[in-house]
């Protein structure tokens, strides 16, 4: 097995998201790398997918760690005799700030400069939580007004060229006065690898005590829906490779939503 997957990855190291799918094959190796094809099957993969969850995994991690070692199979064997049983996916998220709540957080992540630095950027770009942590003074472009998530010429699920509207500028005009490193966000003359301490005692404050830096991107995702913008513009802000999964997520939120079709039944 783990000579099929990795004559996969190779294939597909052309494709953006092959940073993922090589995220995505460390977890599964140590548990299928030594087997042969035939030797998976439902059980192993449903054993496989308990350990995942018992290590707090997301559904949907698990769901895209199995999906990737079914193609890989497939890929090498179209009538392979490997059974690879993928968990259902997840239902589309439905927790989500209102406007009126992401202002009252914001405000109350001010006691905290970086976390509400962070915040600002995380909703404003709708990037993910490591992007935004990873994101660097010499990708944030006041110029032309562009903020560029992505590393270096690698492309990462999530990780675009967003543009940059008056409310992440004027928090990045401000950070850029004090920074002392290159990382945009920085505590004490120091990068960051988390910031989840810090936004959960935000996030207690603001009353929110379920909340996490991920909501804050889906938030952003739902607010655009609300205002009309197209699924096709929603899909590039979040770095999507299509528009299939933003609409399964988005499309209920935009005001046109199956208005065509509740018109036809007049």
């Amino acid at each position: 097995m783990a000579e099929i997957v990795d004559a996969y990855l190779l294939d597909k190291a052309h494709k953006a998201s092959s940073a993922v799918m090589n995220w995505s094959w460390k977890p599964l190796k140590p548990v299928f790398g030594h087997l042969r094809p035939e030797q998976v099957d439902r059980a192993i993969s449903r054993a496989y997918a308990a350990q995942r969850r018992r290590h707090k995994r997301s559904e949907s991690t698990i769901v895209r760690e199995l999906s990737l070692l079914r193609a890989a199979l497939r890929w090498h064997d179209k009538a392979t005799l490997a059974v690879v049983e993928v968990p259902a996916a997840p239902p589309p998220r439905t927790y989500y700030l209102t406007r009126a709540e992401w202002a009252k957080f914001r405000e109350a992540a001010l006691a905290t400069p970086h976390i509400h630095l962070f915040c600002v950027l995380a909703y404003t770009t709708a990037g993910r939580a490591q992007a935004i942590l990873e994101l660097t003074w010499d990708r944030v472009d006041f110029g032309r007004g562009l903020i560029n998530l992505g590393v270096a010429a690698t492309r990462f699920k999530g990780r675009a060229v967003v543009p940059m509207n008056t409310t992440a500028r004027s928090a990045l005009q401000e950070a850029k006065k004090g920074a002392l490193t290159d990382n945009v966000v920085e505590w004490g003359g120091k990068s960051l690898a988390s910031i989840k301490k810090g936004f959960a005692a935000a996030a207690l404050r603001a009353g929110f005590p379920d909340l996490t830096p991920h909501v804050l991107r889906h938030s952003a995702a739902v607010h655009m829906a609300e205002a009309g913008v197209p699924m096709s513009e929603i899909a590039q802000y979040l770095g999507h490779s299509s528009t299939n999964v933003t609409e399964r997520v988005y499309a209920r939120f935009s005001p046109d939503y199956l208005r065509k079709a509740a018109a036809a039944l007049d």
